[in-house]
């Protein structure tokens, strides 16, 4: 039976993006304003990173081999063109050579950042450097089509990968977390409809099986001595889901696959938490979440502030013995001047570690 009285959630995470012009005013503001909440602190994923991977095509666009769809651009925030890629009629994907995604160059460059104001003490000595990353599923499923899928998915799972090593040669471990963000798969595992289109597998053989081995081995590529965490993700196109979850089951069945298929264990793991679900039923399932060092719920919204996340951290108490607090997706896309209260949220609801 569910517990009476709400837990009293312990710490914050930052699940990505904050809505700030750049990477110093985004450290400085969650150190000042979460403290001790935090156990590591982003960039904010500021410039073009505002909105996860929408960057990408632009960055993948100049590989030879590989075509933008459509002859006029489709034009996005920061300068960014949105049009999809394809690979060139007669290409060989697999000698395709892509050019730096632009993870690992922006990684080092906040990082520099963030030693800076920890050795100002601005930061707090055992606070990590968080490096958010997509999967790269994500890339492949939102931008190419068809047969291009399955023939472009290792080449660019190389690439990932290979910004990841760069990061993990530049930055020493002890200071460095590094988070998988992870939707596209959530959506397959829907079924969604997604923004428009159906979110499918491109590989033989149950989908979820190979969802779960994507994952596992991306969790296994960070190495032992650097944190290590999950955001399960439903999409954050206009703050608005690719489809609203029926409730916490599906996130529970993969995060757990997951969990047993990795390599290593997870330092933390984030499962979102629509608006409107204050609910019991949609955070049952949390009963049978394989444990994890932290668990982080993103019950914290701008709408409703933190009269609405303690309703839902009542209604996940009695499912989750403890947990920590979140937003559900990053907040770089929130409007302008509404940040620091979602910031103030999180402190008004959790205690400090």
């Amino acid at each position: 039976m569910p517990q009476t009285s709400p837990i009293q959630p312990h710490g914050a995470l930052l699940v990505g993006s904050v809505n700030y012009d750049d990477a110093e005013t985004t450290m400085r503001t969650a150190a000042e304003m979460l403290g001790g909440l935090l156990r590591r602190i982003p960039d904010g994923e500021v410039g073009k990173r505002f909105h996860w991977i929408m960057f990408q095509p632009d960055v993948l666009g100049q590989t030879d081999g590989i075509e933008r769809v459509g002859e006029n651009p489709i034009p996005f925030p920061a300068g960014i063109d949105a049009r999809p890629l394809r690979i060139a009629e007669g290409a060989d994907a697999a000698s395709l050579v892509l050019p730096p995604l632009g993870y690992a160059s922006a990684a080092l460059e906040s990082y520099e950042i963030f030693r800076r104001l920890r050795d100002q003490g601005v930061i707090a000595e055992e606070v990590r450097f968080q490096v958010s990353l997509p999967t790269p599923l994500a890339v492949v499923a939102s931008f190419f089509a068809g047969d291009d899928r399955a023939a472009i998915e290792p080449v660019y799972t190389a690439a990932i990968l290979r910004e990841l090593d760069e990061i993990l040669a530049a930055i020493p471990h002890e200071d460095l977390a590094i988070q998988w963000d992870v939707a596209s798969e959530m959506g397959i595992i829907e079924r969604a409809s997604g923004y428009g289109a159906v979110m499918d597998a491109w590989w033989p053989g149950d989908p979820f099986d190979g969802l779960v081995s994507r994952l596992a081995s991306l969790i296994g590529a960070v190495p032992l001595d650097v944190e290590v965490g999950v955001h399960l993700c439903y999409g954050d196109a206009g703050e608005k889901h690719f489809i609203e979850p029926a409730d916490a089951g599906n996130l529970v069945r993969y995060a757990n696959a997951v969990i047993a298929g990795s390599g290593r264990e997870l330092t933390w793991l984030h499962l979102p938490v629509p608006i409107e679900r204050d609910d019991e039923a949609y955070f049952a399932p949390l009963a049978g979440l394989t444990p994890v060092d932290e668990l982080y719920l993103g019950l914290v919204h701008r709408e409703d502030g933190a009269e609405g996340a303690q309703r839902r951290i009542a209604a996940a108490s009695g499912f989750a013995p403890e947990f920590g607090v979140a937003t559900e997706c990053g907040i770089g896309r929130a409007p302008a001047g509404s940040t620091a209260d979602i910031l103030r949220s999180h402190a008004d609801v959790a205690a400090s570690w």
